[in-house]
């Protein structure tokens, strides 16, 4: 670090998705509407959830929870990346940059654990239903997602005090389309050991810890599903869990593909497409994975549609 522990740089350029200037418009285009579809799914499903009676169950405040999350994820990056699309200089300032870093780790370590959270959820209602309500109580529900949150924040704030605790002294070019971890840290002119290993270990943990409960508590959940005697109960209980599997399975995938390869093979341009599923993709699919194909949320959405209907119709 250099002294006094000041970065020479003190703004950055983000290369984007991609530099060729004849596709900017209409990847931005692409990616307003796909930002545009995820705010419209997860806020509706937050709203949803919150005023429909119907749906005050643990399943549901942890499905808004993700959805507040998911919601996060995407404006953290998605409103500086459009405004980069339209403009010449696509920069961000050394602030900007940290509060951008902190603010992605706050809102993706809070989304590895709040799956595994809702995995255990679907874990106890099919393994041991007559307990469900006991088991997975308010009070257990405000906890589990206080921790989630207490967490993620403890971990941002560890992982972005470290990356930029380097010295950024030469080039300020950012081969990706926000701030992370692994391109900052690769235009550091100073020792980047411990930082990496902080970013290695915490990704690792989090990842190793978070996708044991998911896979210990599908395990339990098939094994519950096989003894099921009726074919109709097994294939209704097995759809349902299908659908998170095939999130948890995207979700996963693209993170351990992301910070679990060797450095020698880390490609940042691969990075970048990889980043964009789980920070832009991921967020607009969840609410159709997790909710419009679920019997109730379509039962209270029409039921929101009906009631002002209603009452102009009274008028």
């Amino acid at each position: 670090m250099v002294p006094g522990n000041l970065s020479h740089v003190t703004t950055f350029i983000l290369s984007g998705v991609s530099r060729r200037p004849d596709i900017q418009l209409p990847l931005f285009f692409i990616f307003l509407t796909i930002y545009g579809v995820t705010v419209t799914g997860n806020v509706g499903i937050i709203t949803l959830t919150t005023i429909d009676s119907k749906l005050q169950t643990p399943m549901y405040f942890f499905l808004r929870q993700l959805a507040i999350i998911n919601l996060g994820n995407s404006t953290v990056i998605a409103p500086k990346m459009l405004v980069n699309f339209l403009v010449e200089k696509k920069t961000i300032s050394y602030y900007g940059c940290a509060t951008q870093l902190g603010g992605f780790l706050v809102f993706i370590v809070a989304e590895i654990f709040m799956l595994a959270v809702m995995a255990y959820d679907r874990y106890v209602a099919i393994c041991n239903p007559l307990l469900y309500m006991v088991v997975v109580s308010r009070k257990i529900c405000i906890l589990l997602v206080v921790l989630t949150y207490i967490y993620s924040l403890a971990t941002a704030v560890t992982v972005t005090s470290c990356v930029f605790s380097m010295s950024y002294c030469s080039s300020n070019v950012i081969n990706h389309f926000y701030c992370d971890n692994v391109p900052l840290l690769a235009l550091s002119c100073s020792g980047t050991h411990m930082p990496e290993t902080v970013v290695f270990i915490s990704a690792a943990t989090n990842l190793f810890f978070s996708m044991t409960i998911v896979l210990v508590s599908y395990l339990h959940i098939i094994l519950a599903i096989l003894r099921i005697r009726s074919a109709e109960g097994r294939k209704k209980a097995f759809s349902t869990c299908a659908s998170h599997m095939v999130a948890v399975t995207v979700f996963y995938g693209t993170l351990l593909f992301m910070y679990l390869q060797p450095q020698s093979n880390h490609s940042l341009d691969t990075d970048k497409m990889a980043s964009v599923f789980y920070t832009l993709v991921i967020p607009m699919l969840n609410p159709m994975i997790y909710s419009l194909r679920n019997k109730d949320v379509k039962e209270a959405l029409k039921r929101v549609i009906i009631t002002p209907c209603k009452t102009v119709k009274n008028l």
